[in-house]
């Protein structure tokens, strides 16, 4: 595959403009506020009653919604692995990552008809049904189709390029997706021209529409040769034996462990951050949420290119540790001064300035610590389940933390995982030390 071309480059960056709608609208901005209007009730600007029921199981509203996208990374972690055997045997890598793009998109559309009933009794358990299952797929869509889009990077550029390129792709999503976010806002809340529920159809079409430029730019990749009866398991035989050659590479071993740390504590926060903002900002209104989400977004932008700017003068790995001491200060910040609005656009800026930036590094940086091989897809298969199995921990761990204690108390100790991921990147050495071992 020829690497470099700028309409392949073009194409791959397309995607994340196609699919960020998804992290925006459906988990960060439109459906957790719905959600979680549909699902408590305040009095004063205070919650003061979130209980739900799950086929007869009783959860906080939150915690019930931490539970069901964890659940949705361990179903990504277990199909993955199967499906990149099949997709690598067989030729269609491009085939899987539409996919996973199209259940995704659909699933999104699906939040259309989600509504919990609570019987029109007062402080009844609303019960949750079967509406709420496009969420599941939904996420498994979204993160599914990044197994394939990533493990395009090496392939289609060289590694002097893929800082750039990656943040150019952050970029691209946040501004697809605010701009979407605009155009819901001023039909649905602004003009009264149609239900928010809208909003959802909206981002499935976009996510389709716009992912047709890149399936369209993207070449199709190589068969490689598997016997009939090994397709099967032919994708956990590739995970085994990436990790095996993973193991003599202290230096992408190290990382790994790192990134498996501070990526599951950003994501987890990223995701609950609108929940936590409902029921902890006192008098927060909807339109303070989507205000702090759109700062989040625009400054995204900036902080992408700006650690890659800074990732270009001191290095990746450094870059990546000022990241997480910022992210650090701010779960710190969060829990400690946190309770106005106002206070919540600061913490919203902070975000906004090191999500991009973290999130572009650490595709990159891992890109460019592969070996020269033809298998990306095993070695980006096994970055994502890692990746998935760390998320399904984070956002485990938060709502099991919010069951015994509260939300807040959750997201300090969000600061245990930044801390442990910090330690383990200083740990990384500056050049690749490979071992005949596999110690």
């Amino acid at each position: 595959m020829e690497k470099g071309n700028k309409k392949t480059i073009k194409g791959w960056v397309f995607y994340d403009w196609a699919n960020s709608v998804y992290p925006l609208i459906i988990s960060s901005a439109i459906f957790p506020i719905m959600y979680e209007k549909l699902t408590s009730i305040k009095e004063n600007g205070v919650t003061v009653y979130d209980t739900i029921s799950f086929f007869g199981m009783e959860f906080k509203n939150t915690e019930f919604y931490a539970y069901l996208v964890s659940l949705s990374y361990l179903a990504v972690a277990l199909v993955t692995p199967l499906l990149s055997g099949i997709a690598d045997s067989s030729g269609q890598k491009k085939r899987f990552l539409q996919f996973f793009c199209f259940l995704g998109a659909i699933s999104s559309g699906l939040l259309f008809f989600f509504h919990p009933d609570n019987g029109g009794v007062d402080f009844a358990p609303y019960k949750i049904g079967l509406t709420i299952l496009p969420l599941f797929f939904a996420s498994i869509g979204y993160w599914g189709s990044l197994v394939y889009y990533n493990s395009y990077l090496p392939e289609i550029a060289e590694p002097s390029e893929h800082d750039a390129i990656s943040a150019k792709g952050f970029s691209m999503g946040y501004l697809g997706s605010s701009l979407l976010l605009i155009v819901i806002l001023v039909l649905t809340q602004f003009t009264k021209l149609m239900p928010i529920k809208f909003a959802f159809p909206m981002v499935g079409a976009w996510w389709i529409i716009f992912a047709f430029y890149t399936f369209n730019k993207l070449p199709k990749i190589a068969a490689k040769p598997v016997h009939k009866e090994g397709i099967i398991k032919s994708g956990f035989n590739e995970l085994a034996l990436v990790w095996k050659d993973i193991k003599t590479r202290i230096r992408l071993k190290r990382f790994l462990a790192s990134y498996f740390m501070f990526n599951m504590a950003v994501q987890t926060v990223m995701i609950m951050a609108t929940a936590f903002a409902n029921k902890e900002i006192v008098g927060i209104q909807t339109r303070d949420l989507i205000v702090s989400i759109l700062i989040i977004q625009f400054l995204g932008i900036g902080g992408s290119f700006l650690f890659s700017k800074i990732s270009s003068k001191i290095g990746n790995i450094k870059a990546l540790a000022i990241a997480i001491s910022i992210w650090i200060f701010l779960c710190v910040f969060v829990y400690f001064v946190v309770y106005k609005p106002w206070q919540f656009y600061i913490a919203a800026a902070i975000v906004g300035l090191v999500m991009g930036g973290i999130q572009a590094l650490a595709r990159s940086t891992y890109s460019k610590m592969l070996p020269e091989t033809e298998d990306n897809t095993s070695y980006f298969s096994f970055f994502d389940v890692s990746e998935k199995i760390g998320l399904a921990i984070g956002t485990f761990s938060f709502g099991i933390i919010e069951s015994i204690a509260d939300i807040r108390t959750s997201v300090i100790a969000l600061v245990a995982f930044f801390l442990i991921g910090l330690i383990l990147l200083f740990r990384v050495p500056k050049e690749e030390i490979q071992t005949a071992t596999t110690n």
